[in-house]
């Protein structure tokens, strides 16, 4: 990592009880981000949803008074016809797949970890320049290779966030610039754990593959098929004080620069 004033560098096993302590101790506030997405299911539940527990555990432990973990909008229910999701609607069933599971159960056990303010940050695709950026690098290549990844209902909801804005939402509520409240609507619950969505304005899977495969030389195919159309509903971040400052076509030129 490069020197950066004010920033320390701790390599280590932050699953490890001792080891988390130790970085934590003296700290405010705790921002996580961890999780072996493309790993198989058992390194996701042991890394994403064990150690991100034993860190939370170690903050409160620690006296850290607030734990912000990002989260993923996956969590959700985001079936054909399920319409508009918010903090309150119901999470993916077990079935739904290795990473929209484990964080579900991540989220669930950061909730069950009391003594500190719990924060869950929600963010659907998160849009951004990058050598490892899922959308912005990562997919495209993939796109680009393999004519099955080019296919896509037009019409499906892709909700999204650009990652500035994802990581000032993050910044305020760990430095406390988003007060404490008594009502989730206005701020994060002095004790519990609020989750709050964090998505930008609406946008269609059209938007995105359109960008990707023109600029990566080749034809989106388009399915027929059902899928969601509903949106990652950001009420409560706007509450909080939240406004993107990353609009659709600035963050999908962004995509299309990176890729020329």
């Amino acid at each position: 990592m490069p020197a950066v004033p004010g920033v320390a560098e701790q390599v280590g096993d932050f699953t490890d009880t001792g080891f988390a302590a130790s970085v934590l101790a003296g700290a405010d506030a705790a921002v996580t981000t961890v999780h072996p997405m493309g790993s198989d299911g058992q390194v996701q539940r042991r890394i994403g949803v064990e150690g991100t527990t034993t860190f939370a555990r170690a903050a409160a432990a620690e006296g850290v008074e607030r734990f912000v973990h990002v989260s993923t909008a996956a969590v959700y229910d985001r079936s054909p016809g399920v319409g508009d999701v918010d903090e309150s609607s119901p999470l993916v069933g077990d079935d739904a797949g290795d990473y929209p599971v484990t964080k579900r159960d991540a989220d669930l056990a950061v909730a069950s970890v009391e003594g500190l303010t719990r924060v869950l940050l929600r963010p659907p695709a998160i849009l951004g320049t990058g050598d490892s950026s899922i959308w912005n690098a990562v997919r495209p290549e993939v796109i680009r290779r393999d004519e099955a990844a080019r296919h896509a209902v037009p019409d499906q909801s892709f909700a999204w966030v650009h990652v500035d804005d994802l990581v000032a939402l993050a910044a305020d509520v760990a430095l406390g610039c988003v007060a404490a409240s008594t009502d989730p609507a206005t701020g994060p619950v002095a004790g519990a754990c609020t989750p709050v969505n964090v998505a930008a304005g609406p946008a269609t899977v059209r938007d995105y593959y359109e960008t990707v495969t023109r600029a990566v030389g080749v034809s989106p195919v388009w399915d027929d098929a059902a899928a969601w159309t509903g949106r990652v509903r950001a009420d409560r971040a706007h509450g909080w004080g939240w406004t993107p400052a990353v609009g659709l076509a600035e963050a999908l030129d962004e995509v299309a620069q990176g890729l020329l």
